[in-house]
């Protein structure tokens, strides 16, 4: 008789990060943390540190169509997350691969790198939001992103508030947009809205710290809660919990300040 432990998996569709603090790096990192099996399918491999991303490669679409077949062939996810996916090619073989299960489905538009690089094409904003978003559980953005998705201005958690209402009437997911980029606030506010529920998930704001991955690691938790079976709501309110602790605990790498997901 097998008495092995057994974990539940979780699937991450995002790029590479050789920095090793956000992207794929940080997915597995957290899904690890939180005692989750991850796999993955790398969409991009990027040249980039905590300062810049110096270079993308894009995959062929049909090579990360490939890594997808063969993870879900053995190692059926409970839960998955997309992180950078870059092109509408590659967004099209996401949006129409066929998880088995029907596994709920986090959506991390990532648009932009910390550093300021784009690590999405403009055209494929469209692809996104009309092939992959009706798809998902939940989309996660932060504040620039939901700009982008809504097309106006976010200035307080009012608009915050309006922001997500239209994006879950648009798509029909639930909505997390994180609050840290609004200014003049002593806390990290993030506001989650499923069409029934609201939360106002709050933490105190750390000073005084520069990291990024932030975004990557909060989804990734929501991921591995949800393959652990909890809720949207309880993983949306766990990952808070994870991502705060994360940041409190943030370690020195070189010059350079890093998310500590086992913290």
């Amino acid at each position: 008789m097998n008495r092995r432990p057994s974990r539940p998996i979780a699937l991450t569709i995002a790029g590479s990060d050789s920095g090793g603090g956000a992207g794929i790096q940080a997915d597995l990192k957290t899904f690890a943390a939180l005692h989750v099996h991850g796999t993955s399918a790398i969409t991009c491999v990027t040249a980039q540190n905590p300062r810049e991303v110096r270079a993308v490669q894009p995959l062929r679409p049909d090579m990360v169509r490939a890594q997808l077949e063969a993870v879900c062939a053995e190692l059926p996810p409970r839960a998955v997350k997309t992180g950078m996916l870059y092109s509408p090619a590659i967004i099209r073989v996401v949006a129409g691969f066929t998880f088995p299960g029907n596994p709920p489905l986090v959506v991390d538009p990532v648009m932009v790198a910390t550093s300021g690089a784009p690590l999405l094409q403009p055209r494929a904003v469209r692809v996104l939001t009309a092939e992959l978003l009706p798809r998902a559980t939940l989309v996660t953005p932060n504040v620039p992103e939901a700009q982008w998705l809504v097309g106006r201005p976010l200035k307080d958690m009012e608009d915050l508030r309006q922001a997500a209402r239209s994006l879950h009437e648009r798509h029909g997911c639930a909505v997390l947009i994180k609050g840290g980029h609004l200014k003049g606030l002593r806390t990290a506010p993030d506001l989650f809205y499923d069409g029934r529920q609201e939360l106002l998930l709050e933490a105190p704001r750390i000073a005084r710290l520069h990291t990024h991955g932030t975004g990557c690691t909060y989804a990734a938790a929501v991921t591995a809660c949800l393959a652990r079976g909890e809720s949207l709501v309880r993983a949306v309110t766990t990952a808070k919990a994870f991502i705060t602790r994360a940041l409190a605990g943030a370690y020195r790498a070189a010059r350079h300040d890093v998310l500590h997901p086992g913290a």
